[in-house]
C-alpha cells in the first residue's frame, strides 16, 4: 500500500467518524427537543389548564358569597329546569375585564374557565388566569345575536382542546354573579381564518332564526396550525337565576368549589 493510499484511508476514517459524531450529536439534541416539546405542551396544558381553573372556581366563590345567606341555602339544591324570566343581559366590559365564567360539561366533569372582553393575545389568550376571550364586534351575553369566543385548541392551557369532541346537545353553561346561561350544541363548522361572517349577529347556523340567542367558539384548526379555524355553534336554552340554584349538570362543580 503506497504513502498516498495510507492517508486517503485516514482522511475517510476520519470523515466516517465525524459524520458518525455529527449524527450522534443530532439525534441526541431531537430527543432533548423532544422531551422539551413534551414537557412545555403537558405544563401549558395541565397544569396552566389547572390554574385556569382554579382561578375561575375562585371567581364563583365570590359571587356566592355576595349572595344573602336565604340564597345560599337554596344553592343545595340544583335546578332541572329553566326559569321563564328574560335573560339579562351584561353590559360592555373594560377589554381585558372577566364578567363570566364558562362550563362545558364534554370537556370534563371539572371544566370552568373565565371569559374576559376581548381576544387579545398577550393579556387574554395567553394569560395564565384567564384563556377565552369575547369578540368584541359579537353581541353581549344575554343579549338576542351571536355571543362569540375564542380559545387556544393547544398550548397556554388549552381550554378549547376537545371542541372538536362536542357533540349534539351537550350544554355550554356560562356564569354570571346573577346566575346561570345555558346552550345546547348543535354543529360543527370548519373555515378559513378570513370568514369572519361565523361572528355576525346570526351566523350560517342552519337552525337558528332572527331573534334567537346563539352562542359560538372559535379556535384553530387543525392542532398545532392557524390555517383555518373550528367553529362550534350553540342555541339558547334556559336562564337560571342564581336564587333558584345551578343547573343540575353543573350541581357538582359548584358545591365542590364552595
Amino acid at each position: 500500500m503506497t504513502l498516498s493510499s495510507k492517508k486517503s484511508i485516514r482522511r475517510q476514517s476520519k470523515l466516517m467518524h465525524f459524520i458518525g459524531l455529527t449524527g450522534e450529536m443530532l439525534i441526541t439534541a431531537g430527543v432533548i427537543m423532544g422531551l422539551f416539546l413534551a414537557w412545555y405542551l403537558v405544563w401549558n396544558d395541565t397544569i396552566q389548564g389547572q390554574r385556569q381553573k382554579e382561578s375561575a372556581i375562585t371567581l364563583s366563590q365570590e359571587w356566592r358569597s355576595d349572595e344573602p345567606i336565604q340564597v345560599e341555602s337554596e344553592l343545595a339544591e340544583p335546578t332541572v329546569m329553566p326559569s321563564d324570566e328574560e335573560p339579562p343581559v351584561m353590559q360592555s366590559p373594560a377589554s381585558g375585564d372577566v364578567f363570566a365564567l364558562l362550563y362545558v360539561p364534554r370537556f370534563g366533569p371539572e371544566y370552568v374557565r373565565k371569559i374576559a372582553e376581548g381576544v387579545d393575545v398577550e393579556t387574554v389568550l395567553n394569560s395564565r388566569t384567564l384563556g377565552v376571550g369575547r369578540y368584541p364586534q359579537s353581541n353581549q351575553l344575554g343579549e338576542v345575536g351571536n355571543f362569540a369566543l375564542a380559545a387556544h385548541r393547544n398550548g397556554w392551557g388549552a381550554s378549547f382542546g376537545s371542541i372538536g369532541e362536542l357533540r349534539i346537545g351537550d350544554r355550554i353553561y356560562v356564569e354570571v354573579s346573577k346566575g346561570w346561561h345555558s346552550y345546547a350544541f348543535r354543529n360543527l363548522e370548519y373555515v378559513w381564518a378570513s370568514e369572519v361572517q361565523v361572528l355576525n349577529s346570526f351566523p350560517r347556523l342552519k337552525v337558528e332564526a332572527t331573534g334567537s340567542r346563539v352562542i359560538t367558539l372559535t379556535s384553530c384548526h387543525p392542532k398545532f396550525s392557524d390555517a383555518e379555524r373550528i367553529i362550534a355553534y350553540g342555541v339558547y336554552d334556559g336562564w337560571y337565576p342564581r336564587a333558584g340554584g345551578p343547573p343540575t349538570e353543573l350541581a357538582a362543580i359548584v358545591k365542590g368549589g364552595r
